[in-house]
């Protein structure tokens, strides 16, 4: 037996100056340090403004101070430059629809995930998707869907500077229907049994609830199921899952807590449902009609079309991954997204970018911009400003990011040639910066 000489109090320092150095610390800065320029051959706002020549941005610590042509912006004396030549700066993207936790639909084991997979596996999986996300140029997403509250504890170890990664919206988990398509379905009977704190909720008074619990461990927006959906089991993708009391209630609870509400909705009924409750987006919107489409406009509701989960499911469905009815319900919905898209855009309907990634694979969510013009009918700068200042826009984040202004956060990525003319381009960033902070840069 060994005794220790040391008085107790003493002995207790010493351990703990020991322990100290073993101690996890945050290794990652958070936010800028000092004058950074960064030029380039052109700048793209994200207003949906003209492309400007010769732009310039100049961030000091985590703050954009000036931005626009070279000869309109004083460029500090002693600023660190970086020259990117023939390549466009463009505020940092961000994608409002994503499901940063765990394993992507394509990932093998993915079907039996739920069953197989150790709980911390997908929250450590989340880190790399997380930090995937971030080196593609996307320096916020808003996350709509992880089971306990795996994206907030991600969100904080990000805020914190313990991993790279981006700025998180999280929703904790969705809310829906016993048995509908935010519910674990297709398995036995007390096998995922959950309830209000799950998100589980039936009737106004379980979904007020339900709200309640999202909000008060974390949540910073309410996800919502108003219909079926492609990959869950039983139910059809349109069919109507709350009722207009129940979303009544649902959005009426979120606003008292200073929660906005992203509802899940492919069919037509359910997308109508929801945004006369006063939702903020309708998620995927695949089945959207001229009525539904006009009462979105009018209402200010965004379309967040998800366009890459749709060929994700397509491609899924034609390779025989997607069987049975669920592969039945996948190529109708993709087929549907690719005209509910146009039928947006024609009736004024705000879009906002948003990809589903989880369906799709992590770190090629700028896929999405090049589907909203081949598919959706857009611009490259209609796809451009749904993917920075319209989103910002619907996370209501406008005053802290989705543009190049004076003022906001500095977030910047720049891409190389004009994605203007070649949408693609966004890509393959070759600049990134969060909060000042330059994660991805070419080589000197």
């Amino acid at each position: 037996m060994i005794r220790t000489l040391l008085h107790p109090a003493a002995a207790a320092a010493l351990l703990a100056a020991f322990a100290a150095p073993l101690a996890a610390q945050p290794t990652l800065p958070t936010a800028g340090n000092g004058t950074v320029v960064l030029r380039a051959a052109r700048l793209i706002d994200g207003t949906g403004a003209a492309v400007v020549q010769n732009g310039v941005v100049v961030v000091t610590d985590d703050r954009i101070v000036a931005a626009g042509a070279a000869g309109s912006v004083q460029v500090p004396a002693g600023a660190r430059v970086i020259d990117l030549g023939d390549a466009t700066l463009l505020p940092g993207f961000i994608d409002t629809h994503t499901h940063i936790v765990g394993r992507a639909l394509g990932d093998p084991g993915s079907d039996e995930a739920a069953v197989r997979d150790y709980p911390g596996f997908g929250p450590i999986l989340a880190t790399a998707n997380a930090r995937a996300t971030l080196m593609a140029g996307f320096t916020t997403i808003r996350n709509l869907g992880s089971p306990n509250f795996d994206d907030v504890a991600l969100r904080q170890a990000i805020d914190q500077g313990y991993v790279p990664g981006p700025r998180i919206q999280a929703a904790g988990n969705s809310i829906g229907t016993t048995g509908g398509h935010c519910d674990e379905n297709g398995f036995r009977p007390g096998l995922f049994d959950g309830d209000y704190r799950e998100g589980i909720a039936d009737g106004p008074d379980q979904i007020r609830a339900a709200v309640r619990y999202q909000s008060k461990y974390g949540a910073d927006v309410i996800k919502t199921c108003a219909t079926g959906g492609v990959l869950s089991e039983g139910d059809a993708v349109g069919v109507l899952q709350y009722s207009a009391e129940e979303m009544n209630a649902l959005v009426e609870e979120a606003r008292v807590l200073e929660r906005r509400v992203a509802a899940h909705a492919h069919g037509a009924e359910g997308i109508k449902v929801a945004v006369r409750a006063g939702v903020a987006s309708i998620e995927h919107g695949s089945f959207l009609d001229e009525e539904g489409a006009r009462l979105m406009a009018a209402r200010g509701t965004f379309l967040v079309p998800t366009l890459m989960a749709g060929r994700a499911v397509e491609q899924a469905a034609e390779s025989g991954r997607l069987t049975g009815l669920r592969g039945e319900k996948a190529r109708q919905a993709a087929a549907a997204m690719r005209n509910a898209t146009r039928i947006a855009r024609r009736a004024g309907v705000r879009i906002a970018l948003g990809t589903d990634a989880g369906v799709g694979a992590h770190g090629a969510n700028a896929q999405e911009f090049g589907l909203m013009v081949e598919w959706g009918g857009m611009t490259p700068m209609e796809a451009i400003v749904a993917g920075t200042s319209n989103a910002a826009k619907l996370m209501g984040w406008e005053n802290r990011i989705g543009a190049l202004r004076a003022g906001l956060l500095a977030d910047v990525v720049a891409v190389p040639g004009d994605p203007t003319r070649d949408i693609h381009a966004l890509e393959r960033p070759v600049l990134v910066m969060k909060n000042g902070v330059i994660y991805s840069q070419p080589a000197p």
